[in-house]
């Protein structure tokens, strides 16, 4: 018998199981620190095991990882920074990379006078680690701002050890002065530079507009935003996420996948969501990046962006980008389908406003902060356990223990296979749901069984041959298909690819990684016409 272990989203199929189905994602949240979190806006760690929560007002405070809060602030800029506006004072803060040698960290504040201004300063630490040196400031960044409102304010540094900092369009309503689509001038944009050891800053040399030349502003990395409020990096893969503040209509998550070239332009004013707002001397829709999801402004009112959950203490969350509002306090969990989508899972309905800021600690677990209830919370899941596994023993599928099991074949619960153990009778994909306590169920990843000598074939009048594969691999497919073969590993990463725009395709495999490989025919619209497992040797 043939056994091949591959995961769930590279199979396309679903469970609707009726007698136990897995428990639906969701999360619940854990008070960490009550009443002491006022005001707060952002949730930072320092590469060690405190969080530090910086507000509104100035104040940075630290917390432990017990979730006690220092008495003395960490830094506290009153009569610095400029809260006369509600989106007004400090908004972000990062650590440099190697802060643990060099113990410098920024700030992002609006000042003095008003309407304001956007303010990047540099700080050092003191002697003492819980308290900064308050007479350190070095500023990098200073721009004027022409409202009180859509500042922005978050910062972080990219993996690629430069700064980034995005900035609101400026305000008042519907970008007045265009902007976010102005190359000239910083708002509205995404700006990444590289911080140089004498505290000055340098343009990267992969910047999109690096020499560009005229009035066009070496410092932007994307363009074409209204208010982005809290973005972050993907500790895993590097993509950068990011919550854009709507206009009127549509709340929109944004996402740029690492090794990516900057330039992207997220659409704003010429695009709200998906849809256009203001398009005077505006391009084509496809000049935009649309984004991964909007909500409508009704009831959402101002998305919150988080961070991918990358933590070990809860599996079952695994990369997935964790989300809320500020006057809804859903939170949403967004992660690939397996098809090349996304799909979105309310995780949270926690009937509170005033969520401001998620943030993650050294390693990866993820916090929520309410700025009107002063309560920083640790984000939680209620089915903290792996997924099941499944193994064979001679002719049985076998799987861990749980007070329930439903096997299925074929996303299909089979009638009966209710033990921890299976023996497969057909050819097809096998999964198990195992009930670990009375509130979690939870699905394994889909075992391929093939009985000896057969092929599984996706699509009727294809042919691969030979199987198992060496060297040389010819693909004969129906007449007049036109598209690309894919060959992917187990983990769904793309080893090679293909062109076929004829009947017949031979290519060689030779130099290229050997095991069980998974084949695909994808057509010029994008449909899988073909899905084989094929023995590569």
């Amino acid at each position: 018998m043939r056994y091949w272990l591959l995961p769930a989203g590279l199979l396309a199929s679903s469970l609707h199981a009726q007698v136990l189905e897995p428990t639906p994602p969701s999360i619940f949240l854990e008070p960490w620190v009550d009443t002491q979190m006022f005001q707060a806006v952002d949730i930072v760690h320092a590469g060690d095991d405190r969080l530090f929560i910086a507000k509104r007002n100035g104040a940075i405070r630290i917390v432990s990882d017990s979730g006690v809060v220092d008495t003395v602030p960490f830094l506290h800029l009153s009569g610095t920074v400029n809260t006369g506006g509600s989106e007004q004072g400090l908004l972000g803060l990062a650590f440099d990379p190697d802060y643990a040698n060099n113990g410098q960290f920024y700030v992002s504040y609006t000042g003095y006078p008003s309407p304001g201004n956007t303010n990047i300063v540099r700080y050092s630490v003191s002697a003492d680690p819980d308290v900064a040196d308050a007479g350190s400031a070095h500023p990098i960044f200073f721009h004027p701002q022409p409202y009180t409102n859509h500042n922005g304010g978050d910062i972080d540094f990219g993996p690629d050890g430069h700064l980034y900092i995005p900035l609101g369009d400026g305000g008042n309503a519907g970008d007045p002065q265009g902007n976010a689509q102005d190359l000239s001038d910083p708002l509205g944009d995404i700006l990444r530079i590289h911080i140089e050891p004498d505290s000055t800053y340098s343009i990267p040399s992969d910047n999109p507009h690096a020499n560009a030349g005229g009035d066009t502003l070496p410092e932007i990395w994307a363009s074409g935003l209204r208010n982005p409020w809290r973005f972050g990096f993907d500790r895993l893969t590097g993509d950068l996420w990011l919550g854009d503040v709507g206009q009127a209509s549509w709340e929109e998550v944004d996402r740029w996948p690492a090794n990516t070239p900057g330039g992207a332009n997220f659409g704003w004013r010429c695009r709200e969501g998906f849809d256009p707002y203001n398009t005077t001397n505006c391009g084509p829709a496809s000049s935009y990046v649309d984004p991964i999801i909007a909500h409508p402004n009704t009831p959402w009112c101002s998305i919150i962006g988080g961070r991918v959950y990358r933590g070990a203490r809860f599996p079952r969350l695994q990369g997935t980008y964790i989300y809320t509002d500020y006057c809804v306090g859903s939170f949403h969990g967004l992660r690939q389908d397996g098809n090349g989508g996304w799909s979105d899972d309310t995780l949270l309905v926690s009937g509170l406003t005033g969520f401001t800021a998620i943030g993650e600690d050294a390693a990866g677990e993820l916090f929520a902060v309410n700025k009107d209830l002063g309560v920083l919370y640790m984000v939680k899941d209620p089915c903290p356990y792996a997924p099941p596994s499944i193994a064979y023993s001679g002719a049985e599928l076998v799987t861990d223990p749980g007070s329930e099991h439903q096997w299925y074949r074929d996303g299909q619960p089979i009638a009966g296979a209710t033990g921890p153990t299976w023996t497969p009778a057909q050819s097809g994909y096998y999964s198990v749901v195992v009930r670990m306590d009375s509130a979690c169920a939870l699905a394994s990843d889909s075992l391929l069984f093939l009985p000896t000598g057969t092929l599984e074939d996706g699509g009727a009048g294809w042919t691969v041959a030979p199987d198992p594969a060496h060297g040389r691999v010819t693909v004969v497919a129906p007449e007049g298909f036109r598209g690309t073969v894919l060959v992917h590993d187990a983990l769904g990463r793309t080893l090679g690819r293909w062109p076929m725009t004829g009947d017949r395709l031979e290519f060689q495999w030779q130099g290229l990684p050997a095991g069980l490989r998974w084949l695909q025919a994808v057509d010029e619209q994008g449909v899988v016409r073909m899905s084989r497992a094929v023995l590569m040797e």
